[in-house]
């Protein structure tokens, strides 16, 4: 599955955006602002942004700019018509390519699909696994499914998420916040106690004993991580 960022302060153009390309099998993350684009494509795996010109707090083209200071992934810039010079400088340190408003979505679709097979032939980035297995779990993440021993297991879309990203990075230690800003997509105000009930949860379906778990463990004072043969 690949990852898109769509980043822009228009919420209908986003909103657009996203029907269109959660339709294709992307999965979409979303940012107003220059600076949040910034922050997501440190914290998680992207694999391609959709970058508005005019923004507030932080701008495209100098958001570019930044991304490109430690990443390489493909930037089509979203531009206006009257943004011609822009439209040249964003070509010029670092775009990928452009797409005009008001936009086709087929072209969208086909100017991202066009970019990803481009930046994945170079071995510019890499897609995780859709079939995921730790020990007797087992995601299928094309098809939202989770077995337990070979039998399924039904979560709720959180519990769904936090264990897709346990099972991703497995032996890795996340924080409550860590988990709640990668899962939520939120700051973590009060992430301790959610992230708690939801890890208390998937215990309860995936642990044979909950309170001596095999897979999901407590590193204290630190949080929490996937374990499992």
């Amino acid at each position: 599955m690949y990852n898109i960022l769509i980043c822009d302060d228009e919420k209908d153009i986003v909103s657009a955006l996203r029907i269109y390309l959660s339709a294709e099998g992307y999965h979409i993350f979303e940012a107003n602002t220059g600076k949040d684009a910034i922050d997501i494509v440190k914290r998680e795996d992207i694999h391609l942004i959709l970058l508005d010109i005019m923004m507030p707090v932080m701008d495209g083209i100098t958001a570019m700019t930044k991304l490109r200071e430690f990443s390489n992934l493909p930037i089509i810039l979203l531009t206006a018509k009257s943004e011609d010079t822009d439209k040249i400088l964003g070509l010029n340190v670092g775009a990928d390519d452009y797409i005009t408003k008001p936009f086709n979505p087929v072209e969208v679709v086909a100017r991202v699909r066009s970019q990803l097979r481009r930046y994945l032939s170079l071995g510019g980035g890499s897609v995780k696994p859709s079939q995921l297995t730790v020990g007797g779990i087992s995601i299928d993440d094309d098809a939202k499914s989770v077995t337990l021993d070979g039998q399924p297991v039904s979560l709720t879309p959180r519990e769904y998420e936090i264990l897709r990203l346990l099972m991703q990075n497995a032996g890795t230690v996340f924080s409550p916040k860590e988990l709640y800003r990668r899962v939520w997509g939120e700051e973590p105000y009060g992430a301790e106690n959610a992230v708690a009930v939801h890890i208390r949860h998937l215990r309860e379906k995936l642990e044979i004993t909950p309170a001596e778990p095999r897979y999901i463990k407590v590193v204290w004072g630190q949080g929490y991580k996937m374990e499992g043969k």
